[in-house]
Formats: C-alpha cells, sequence, structure tokens
C-alpha cells in the first residue's frame, strides 16, 4: 500500500515537471508553429494525469482542479476525444459532492460531443450516468427513461460490461417500486455477465443489490451473506467507496437483527470512509442510520449530531434549487440537441435548395446552349441553302445558255441540211436521168 503511495506520488511529482516543461516551450513558441499543437496537447495531457492521480486519492476537489484546467487546454485546440473523458472524470466527482447541477452540465455537455462523434459506447454510459443523477434526485421516471435509452445502445454494441451496469441501476428501480422478484432477475442477469467478464466493480454492486432484495423481503441472513461478498470484493479491489456502501448495508443488517453493537461499528467504520471520500448523500444515509442506533442506545447527543448531519446533507443535494437546476440543464441540452438538428435540417435544406439551383442553372446554360447551336444550325443552313440556291442559278444560268447554243446548233444544223438538201436537187436537176443516157447508148 505504502509502495502504491509512492509510486502516485513520483507520477504526480513527474508531471509536474512536464507541465514546468510544455509552459517554458509554450512561452517560447509561436501558435503557427507545427511544434506548439504536441507541447500544448502534452500539456493536457499532464494535467489529465494528475488529476486522476489525485482522483485515485480520493482528493475530488483537487482532482476537479486539475481536470478543468486540462479541459480549458483541450477546447482550445478543439480535442474532443480527450475532452469528453475529463468532462466524465468532472461528472463523477462533482456528483459524489452532491453539486448535482454542475455534474448535469458536464454530463449533457459530454453525451453532445459524443453524439458529434457518433461514439456508441460513450454515449451509452453518458445516458446511464445521466439517470443515475436524476435516479439520486428522486426523479424516478426520467431516471428510468435515460436508464432505458442507455441499455438499448449497449446491447446493439454487445457492451456487456455497460448491460450489466444498466441491468444494475434499472433493478434498483423495480425495488423502490417493491417489484422485488423482477429486480431479482435483472441483479442476477447483472452477476452472471460480471463473473463471465470478471468485472469485479460491477460484480460487487450486483451481489450488493441482490442483498437489498433479499434485505427488502425481511430474509437478513440470505442478505449478509450477498453483502459480505460483496465487501470481499471491495476489499481486495481497494475501492473505498464500495468498501463504504457495503460496510453500511451489513451495518442495517444488524440493526434489523437488533445486534446494535455490530450495528454501531460496521456504520463507524463507513461513516469514516464516507467522510473521507466527502460524499454528501452517503454521508445523509450513514448519518441518519447512525442516528436511528445511538438513541437506540439511549445515547440521545450522538444521535442529534448525526440527525442533524443527515438534515444538513440531504438538504445540500434534495433542495428546490438542485432540482430546478437539474431541470435546467436538460433543457438546456434538449435546446441544443434541437438547436443542431434544426440547423442541420437547415443546411440540408440549404445544400437541397443550392443543388435544385445548380441544376436549373444547368439546365438553363443547356437550355441556351441547345438554342445558341440550333441558331448557328440554323445559320449554317441558311448560308448552305444561299450557296445552294446561287450554285442552282448558276446551273440553270449555264443549263440556259446550253439549251440556246443546241439549239443554235440545231438551227445551224438544219441551215446546212437544208442546203446540202436544196444542192443535191440541183445537182440531181442538171445530171441525166438514167432513161436519159440508156436512149443515148442504144442508139450507138
Amino acid at each position: 500500500m505504502i509502495e502504491a503511495e509512492n509510486n502516485l506520488t513520483l507520477v504526480i511529482k513527474y508531471n509536474s515537471n512536464i507541465i514546468t516543461i510544455c509552459e517554458v516551450h509554450l512561452n517560447r513558441l509561436k501558435p503557427t508553429q507545427p511544434e506548439y499543437l504536441k507541447f500544448k496537447k502534452n500539456y493536457a495531457k499532464a494535467f489529465c494525469i494528475t488529476g486522476n492521480v489525485l482522483d485515485i486519492q480520493d482528493q475530488s476537489i483537487k482532482a476537479i482542479d486539475y481536470y478543468l484546467k486540462a479541459l480549458k487546454i483541450l477546447k482550445e485546440i478543439d480535442d474532443k476525444k480527450l475532452s469528453n473523458i475529463i468532462l466524465n472524470n468532472i461528472a463523477l466527482n462533482y456528483n459524489k459532492q452532491g453539486l448535482i447541477q454542475k455534474a448535469l452540465e458536464c454530463n449533457f455537455e459530454s453525451l453532445k460531443i459524443k453524439e458529434e462523434l457518433k461514439d456508441s459506447l460513450g454515449i451509452g454510459y453518458s445516458l446511464s450516468n445521466i439517470g443515475i443523477i436524476y435516479d439520486n434526485i428522486g426523479d424516478k421516471q426520467k431516471a428510468t427513461d435515460y436508464y432505458d435509452k442507455s441499455l438499448k445502445i449497449r446491447e446493439a454494441i454487445n457492451d456487456k460490461e455497460g448491460i450489466a451496469q444498466s441491468l444494475i441501476c434499472i433493478g434498483r428501480i423495480y425495488v423502490e417500486k417493491k417489484c422485488f422478484l423482477k429486480a431479482l432477475i435483472y441483479f442476477e442477469k447483472s452477476l452472471k455477465i460480471t463473473e463471465l467478464i470478471n468485472d469485479k466493480r460491477n460484480m460487487a454492486l450486483s451481489l450488493s443489490n441482490i442483498g437489498h432484495v433479499y434485505f427488502a423481503q425481511g430474509d437478513y441472513n440470505n442478505a449478509l451473506i450477498n453483502y459480505n461478498k460483496s465487501l470481499i470484493i471491495a476489499e481486495h479491489t481497494k475501492n473505498k467507496y464500495d468498501k463504504a456502501i457495503s460496510l453500511r448495508d451489513i451495518g442495517f443488517v444488524y440493526s434489523k437483527q437488533k445486534n446494535y453493537s455490530k450495528a454501531l461499528e460496521y456504520n463507524l467504520k463507513s461513516m469514516q470512509l464516507m467522510t473521507e471520500l466527502g460524499y454528501p448523500s452517503e454521508i445523509a444515509k450513514t448519518a441518519k442510520q447512525l442516528s436511528q442506533i445511538y438513541k437506540v442506545k439511549g445515547d440521545y447527543n450522538n444521535s442529534l449530531q448525526n440527525y442533524e448531519l443527515f438534515i444538513q446533507m440531504h438538504d445540500s443535494i434534495n433542495n428546490q434549487e438542485t432540482k430546478k437546476a437539474s431541470i435546467k440543464s436538460q433543457l438546456k441540452y434538449e435546446y441544443e440537441k434541437k438547436a443542431v438538428a434544426d440547423s442541420v435540417t437547415l443546411a440540408e435544406e440549404k445544400k437541397l435548395t443550392t443543388v435544385k439551383f445548380k441544376h436549373e442553372e444547368n439546365q438553363r446554360y443547356l437550355l441556351y446552349g441547345g438554342l445558341g447551336l440550333t441558331v448557328l444550325f440554323g445559320l449554317f443552313m441558311f448560308n448552305r441553302f444561299r450557296v445552294t440556291q446561287k450554285q442552282k442559278n448558276i446551273i440553270n444560268e449555264q443549263k440556259t445558255i446550253v439549251e440556246n447554243q443546241k439549239q443554235l446548233v440545231e438551227e445551224k444544223q438544219k441551215e446546212i441540211l437544208d442546203s446540202i438538201r436544196y444542192a443535191k436537187r440541183i445537182q440531181q436537176s442538171l445530171m441525166p436521168t438514167e432513161k436519159f443516157i440508156e436512149r443515148i447508148l442504144n442508139k450507138k
């Protein structure tokens, strides 16, 4: 244990040196230089790791301080993935401290980032975390809605650890409704899954909740068996919170069995751990039990002190302002989600309109191009018509000339033939006939 603490101290010291080195380089570099972004990211990581170590050491207030420094840097460089992780850590610590409004704001901001990143695994956890907060402040209907949404997403992606967690949360709602058989089914399903994947944390929670069912039914022996199993796991994993819860549960069983000495012993151990952790809601529950035990034992002074502590812690997490703040955070998230959805819809409509205008513009260009081509084709055809008509006129003229020449030739030919015929007739008239020649020859 001492060695582990020393290692954690070394981690804090090491990261403190990294923070100093990064600050020196960031003061030297310009934001436009490639190395600037690298050092900025390492700067944020160093704060984040220190916050994680302080978280492990149950120093929530200091852890949140480091987480917030890291978150500021990451927002500057727009690193959504790491910002999302840190927001979850901050929300868990705010919730432990009873700062419900801040816890809800961080969870809704984280959920928004996960939805942008389409991180189904992360969405499932954010929905579950929001459900737990609503459950703690008594809004069971909203809690159930968020648990159901979370379970559906986790089943869709086969997130076994997440499914086990959702089953536990829904089972708790059924316990409060006194539907014990249904609650037990959910808790046993969860226990089976956690044993299969060796998830110690949720295994302890499943056993603890099975103990709650038996306790509510008056079966204190079975309740103790399951609470003790849960305590053994919490001690093995060194989880102070789970250990404190198991100790208080066991103390409550002893109270019911009227074994007040044992009950006081276990509740005092639980209160010591809860005070170290500083969780108002859990301190309130333990203080209430201690007040009742001291009253039975006749120690009215301690009974009154613990009752006053119970009222103080209870009021800090369940006042009207807290409930109003939770509603405000819910409405803010829904408004922002709707605004994003509307902006997306508007962008899509704008895109469709742009495409439509572009299509119409293209059609106009095609029409104008077609008309232009038609005009050009018309001009070309008109020009060809003119050329053809001109050629036709030339051909007609040439044909007329040829016909005239032909007629002239025919006339000349006729004149020549007529002359020949005329000459032939003259010759024929001058030449003696065959009969005349024959008569002359006969005379001789």
